[in-house]
């Protein structure tokens, strides 16, 4: 990414991350299908549990962002066996990070799931389906640890085509597990939860013997494992503030869930699937953002800020463009794109009005996370934490409660009230669209000031490198 066209390098880059987030999509979406032929109890409760279960996988996020950052700027700067001991240290920090949040998280299942307002025959489906996430918290962080190494040297290949053996198998078992074909038990929620625990395993199995066999542009040394406290502090470091930024967006995503499970089950179950819709936006933007972040890094690790910048504005536009003729087709037919998934017209109604609102900001939202991308490649993951903050809890959050419930504040001693609009569960998804246009309006500002680009490794006029 440091030489020659940026868009076609660009491309290269970025369509394998995209496609391999469309796949990790599809793991969610085949998920849902056949857990829409359970109940509407049964989608209820995967839906609630999409955000908390990624609330803990997001802290992966750090690790995936510092890992980016370093070993890119490395490569970048030539130094490639320094990349190496950054992998090592990754894989290290990511296996003792998600095993105490797997244990945790098990400890705590249900009061997480009281918070979230599971109730009745919801809370038992979520509890069936949660449990087995949780164990399967270690299997994704390694995956992760695995992906940003190679992505930071470039190699965005590899990860994509376990991603497409993995969403196969993932695909193929669900069935089986949920409705309980062939020989195998009815598990319903449950059986969603198994599916994806396998499907993890034979990804995160493969990507570690990838790694430790080497020629993928990066190599896992057994060596290198010795905890290295000047690494690991560097990875916490930059990787601190891209997992407060993932507890930001998954923590709100948990709690625009609860204010949806304050409507109705149909309500729940037209969310849970809207959103899994949306989140094909998330994969084609947090995908090029990744490629960006890779651009970025290495080009800022060859002292080349300019070409920097025009990587991110050219991964913008083309994200933006994409997005848009995404969102037209959804508002085209939005019922036809419920239906997929579920058969109850309460929930089809819901569904449609939550993309009519919805997708149109598909664009901006994908927008800002492309160019959070390019801040984390500099290693300047604070900026993309606030934005994140920016987007759901000054905007998004505060917009949900004026916009979706009835009350009224009277400020003291002047006898003013302030009241909310009351607009139902409809306010809740004009408070999304609303939210994604301001931030990407603060993103682009923030950007153009140019303040991010000094990277965060040192080089010398040989080329050397230290953290």
């Amino acid at each position: 990414m440091t030489t020659g066209a940026i868009t076609p390098k660009l491309f290269t880059l970025a369509w394998p991350l995209v496609l391999g987030n469309l796949l990790q999509t599809f793991y969610n979406l085949a998920d849902m299908f056949w857990v829409g032929r359970v109940s509407d109890d049964a989608v209820a409760a995967v839906s609630l549990m999409f955000p908390l279960s990624w609330m803990f996988i997001s802290t992966a996020m750090g690790i995936t962002a510092a890992t980016i950052a370093l070993v890119s700027q490395h490569v970048g700067a030539g130094n490639d066996r320094r990349a190496d001991h950054v992998v090592a240290q990754t894989t290290l920090l990511a296996l003792v990070v998600s095993t105490a949040l797997s244990a945790l998280g098990l400890a705590f299942r249900y009061e997480l799931l009281t918070l979230i307002g599971a109730e009745g025959q919801v809370f038992v489906e979520a509890l069936a389906y949660i449990e087995i996430i949780f164990l399967s918290i270690p299997l994704t962080f390694l995956f992760f640890a695995f992906r940003s190494s190679l992505q930071g040297a470039g190699d965005t290949k590899t990860a994509m085509w376990l991603m497409v053996a993995s969403a196969g198998l993932n695909v193929v078992l669900d069935p089986f597990f949920i409705l309980g074909w062939g020989p195998f038990p009815e598990l319903g929620t449950q059986g969603a939860a198994v599916a994806t625990f396998i499907a993890r395993f034979a990804a995160t199995a493969a990507g570690v013997y990838i790694l430790l066999r080497g020629g993928f542009g990066v190599q896992l040394r057994v060596a290198d494992l010795k905890p290295d406290p000047q690494i690991l502090k560097k990875l916490v470091g930059i990787g601190y503030p891209a997992t407060i930024d993932g507890w930001a967006r998954s923590f709100a995503a948990v709690v625009m869930a609860a204010f949806v499970a304050r409507f109705s089950v149909a309500a729940i179950a037209a969310y849970g699937i809207g959103v899994r819709l949306m989140s094909v936006s998330w994969s084609v933007a947090g995908a090029v953002g990744q490629a960006t972040a890779t651009g970025v890094g290495q080009n800022l690790g060859s002292e080349t800020p300019d070409r920097a910048v025009e990587v991110t504005w050219k991964a913008t536009a083309a994200t933006m463009g994409m997005l848009a003729v995404a969102a037209g087709l959804v508002i085209a037919f939005p019922a036809t794109a419920m239906e997929i998934f579920i058969s109850e017209q309460a929930v089809i109604d819901e569904g449609v009005r939550f993309l009519q609102i919805v997708a149109p900001s598909w664009a901006f939202f994908g927008g800002v996370m492309v160019i959070q991308g390019a801040f984390r490649g500099a290693g300047v993951t604070k900026v993309a934490m606030v934005l994140s903050f920016l987007s759901r809890w000054i905007f998004r959050i505060p917009l949900a409660l004026v916009l979706a419930f009835a009350w009224t504040i009277t400020v003291p001693g002047v006898g003013i009230e302030i009241a909310a609009l009351d607009y139902g569960v409809s306010g809740l998804w004009v408070a999304y669209t609303t939210a994604a246009v301001l931030s990407f309006g603060v993103a682009v500002v923030w950007f153009s000031r140019g303040t991010w680009k000094d990277g965060v490794i040192a080089t010398d006029r040989h080329g050397s490198t230290a953290d």
